[in-house]
């Protein structure tokens, strides 16, 4: 069972148990209510409206009201030096198709429930687990590593006054060579 409902100036095709987005519309989040331009109702039998039908009716929950993502808009006249950019964010309501009645009063619901989210109890969530996140990070990173045996760094201090020493008679015999050159 499926129908084409009107919404914002554009048509759905909608099905019980569906989510549709339609032009932002004046509702709170949760309200329940009936969609009020129904073009037709097609499964076993079809009706189709004149141009709308009377009798049949289509549920929906409002699950969600946002923006849509941003759409750059860019114009320019080449030539002119004439360039212009702006974005637009589309405002949008999310429905949750819950039944469906037919003119004959045949009602076609769906065993889903409606998931209303509420964007002030999300953005909650995520500060609470950002904050949960940085404690984490705070504890654990102040426990310090194990620490290496402690004759490890002596061998290589040995190593460095060792190679030292040998820089400092290598700079010495080229100094000698250089005075006897200028002899």
């Amino acid at each position: 069972m499926y129908a084409i409902i009107r919404a914002g100036g554009k048509q759905y095709k909608v099905q019980a148990g569906d989510t549709v987005r339609v032009e932002k519309l004046e509702k709170n989040l949760g309200d329940k209510f009936n969609l009020p331009e129904v073009l037709m109702v097609g499964g076993d039998k079809t009706f189709v409206g004149s141009p709308l039908l009377d009798k049949a009716i289509v549920t929906a929950v409002v699950t969600r009201q946002a923006k849509a993502p941003k759409v750059i808009v860019f114009k320019k006249k080449r030539r002119q030096g004439y360039r212009k950019m702006q974005g637009h964010r589309q405002l949008f309501t999310e429905l949750f198709i819950q039944s469906i009645t037919t003119p004959e009063g045949t009602v076609f619901n769906t065993d889903k429930t409606a998931q209303v989210i509420d964007p002030v109890k999300s953005q909650a969530r995520k500060d609470a687990a950002k904050a949960e996140a940085k404690a984490a990070k705070r504890t654990g990173g102040k426990t310090a590593a194990p620490k290496k045996a402690a004759a490890a760094p002596k061998k290589k201090a040995a190593k460095k006054a060792t190679s030292t020493a040998k820089k400092t008679t290598k700079k010495a015999g080229a100094k000698k060579a250089t005075a006897k050159k200028s002899k």
